[in-house]
Order: C-alpha cells, then sequence, then structure tokens
C-alpha cells in the first residue's frame, strides 16, 4: 500500500511538472511570437517610410510620375501574387460580391495613388508624408455615415487636423496649391479605401483581400498610363534602382512584414506606428533630399500627428484592418 501511495505521488507530480512545462513553453511561444510581432512591424515601418522621398527623388530626376507608380504597382504586385498563389492559395477563395468590393476599394485606392504621385510634381515629400498622416481622423468622420458614434473628441481630433493643415500650407504662401490640393484628395481616397474594408471585407481572409485590392489598384493604374499617352522616359541606373527600392522595399516587402505582423500582434497595435512611419519619411526627406521645414510647418505637422495618434487609439476599439498604400 505504501508503493502504491508514493507511486500516485510520484504521478501528480509528474502530472504537475508536465503541465508546468506545457505553461512555460505557451508563455515563450507566446513570448516569441509578439517578439517577431513587432520586429516585422517596425521592419514593415521603417519600409513604407522610404516611399515618399524615393518617388519625390525619382520625379524631380526626370522620370514621368504615372510611369513610375505604374512601374511600381506591376513589378510589387507580380511579386505578390506569385506569393499568395504559393503560400495561401486557399484565402484566394471568396465570394464574387466581396471580390467586387475589393476591386471597388483598389478602384478608389488607385485614384488616390495617382494623384498622391501627382502632387509630388509640386510638393516636397516631407509636406505630402504629413498630410497622408490626416488618414485616422478622415476614416473616423466616414465611418459616421454608417453608424459609428462621434464624440466631442473627435471634433478636437478633426481640429488640431485642420490647423495642422493650415500651418502645414497656408502662412508662407510658398507651397503650391495645386500640389497641396491633390494631396489632400489622395489622403480623402485613401481613407474612403479604408472605410469601404471596414464596411464590406472584415471578416475575410486578409491576404485575400489584399490580393484582389491590390490587383485591381494595378489594372487601374496601368489603364491610367495608357490613358495619359504611355509616356515612356528612359530610366537611367539611379531611376532603376528608386523603381526597385518603391515596388520592393516599400511595397512587396513592406506589405508582407505588415501583414506577418497583423496575424502576430493585430492590426490595432500595428496603427499605432502610422506616426512612426510619417516621422521617418520627413527624416529621409530632410536628410537625402535637403528638405527643410518651417517652424510653423514643424509645429502643424505635429499637430497632425498628435490627431493621428488620438484617433488610431478610437480606430483600435473599432478593429479598423487597413490595407495600406
Amino acid at each position: 500500500m505504501r508503493g502504491a501511495g508514493v507511486e500516485m505521488r510520484l504521478v501528480r507530480w509528474l502530472d504537475w511538472a508536465n503541465d508546468r512545462r506545457s505553461v512555460m513553453l505557451k508563455q515563450m511561444n507566446s513570448s516569441r511570437s509578439v517578439t517577431l510581432g513587432w520586429t516585422l512591424a517596425l521592419a514593415s515601418t521603417v519600409a513604407f517610410s522610404f516611399a515618399p522621398p524615393v518617388a519625390r527623388a525619382a520625379i524631380v530626376g526626370g522620370m514621368d510620375s504615372d510611369q513610375l507608380l505604374m512601374l511600381r504597382m506591376v513589378i510589387a504586385t507580380s511579386l505578390f501574387g506569385v506569393t499568395s498563389i504559393v503560400t495561401a492559395r486557399a484565402s484566394l477563395r471568396m465570394p464574387r460580391a466581396a471580390i467586387g468590393w475589393a476591386v471597388a476599394a483598389g478602384m478608389v485606392n488607385s485614384a488616390g495613388m495617382i494623384l498622391f504621385f501627382l502632387s509630388l510634381n509640386y510638393l516636397e515629400a516631407s509636406l505630402g508624408a504629413m498630410i497622408i498622416a490626416l488618414s485616422p481622423p478622415l476614416v473616423l468622420s466616414l465611418l459616421a455615415l454608417r453608424g459609428e458614434r462621434l464624440t466631442r473628441r473627435h471634433l478636437v481630433r478633426l481640429g488640431l487636423a485642420l490647423a495642422g493643415v493650415y500651418l502645414l500650407i497656408s502662412p508662407s504662401g510658398a507651397v503650391h496649391w495645386a500640389g497641396a490640393a491633390m494631396a489632400l484628395v489622395a489622403t480623402l481616397f485613401f481613407s474612403l479605401q479604408m472605410a469601404m474594408v471596414q464596411w464590406t471585407l472584415v471578416g475575410y481572409p486578409v491576404r485575400g483581400v489584399v490580393f484582389y485590392v491590390t490587383s485591381s489598384m494595378t489594372v487601374f493604374v496601368v489603364l491610367w498610363w495608357l490613358a495619359q499617352g504611355a509616356v515612356w522616359v528612359e530610366p537611367d541606373l539611379y531611376g532603376w534602382l528608386d523603381v526597385l527600392v518603391l515596388a520592393v522595399l516599400s511595397t512587396y516587402i513592406a506589405r508582407l512584414g505588415y501583414y506577418g505582423a497583423i496575424g502576430l500582434i493585430g492590426s490595432g497595435q500595428l496603427a499605432l506606428l502610422g506616426p512612426l512611419e510619417t516621422m521617418l519619411s520627413v527624416i529621409w526627406s530632410v536628410l537625402f533630399l535637403g528638405e527643410r521645414l518651417q517652424a510653423w510647418q514643424v509645429i502643424g505637422g505635429v499637430l497632425i500627428l498628435a490627431s493621428a495618434v488620438l484617433a488610431i487609439e478610437r480606430l483600435g476599439r473599432v478593429n479598423l484592418r487597413l490595407p495600406r498604400r
């Protein structure tokens, strides 16, 4: 009997040790997943941040903005499409209605991309990046059309954003108004696309949504380029380098990291890095393009980023998924 008692205690101790080991392994795996998620998120944020200054450098270097955008989308979408087919083919099976909404979102996003690249003919990359940072408060405003409750805090967010835009483009009188208008309308299109995805595509596989949105964007961008006369300026070595950085680093690799991070830490956490992306874009513009901001423009940018941070915090509660530009 005594031997049986010792054996039972030994079995219980082994069960407790196995349970404890299982808990520790789960905690370690969870910690590693979170660490990997934030690593991917930071890497994709850095990669995305190069897009405005690199695009501006290519355009200033003589490349047509429509041609630049066309090359970026064709190369990146080809790479992304192959990756999706090889690694996530099941996610591409979506209802026709969902694919239709994805195509519509791609059309809206492509309009924003075209306008933003056109604006870089007239605006410095740092100003364009800060205007694009208006997206989160605009998304909240659009979501209100479908029942998302607005509060006094939202009015504060919009007030900060509008004050920031005024300081960014008005006091000096030196900012090109047509370029600023294009960037503002582009931001509205980007925000509308985000709201459309929230209204119609939440719940479908993220990779599938991104594949159809990105593919339709490429189709519309190519059609726009053809409609504008299919202008072709043979890129020099630096021009092709700009194209590859935009397509491979700031689109393909950046999006893979972005959607990999969503699965590990969630889109709400990832959205918090949006203001960091804007700040990095401004830093690269100052370092590599020699751009300079006036004191009131810096203040305007800070107000816009503050508005974005407050809006992102609210969007995290809405559980919004944000396909990237």
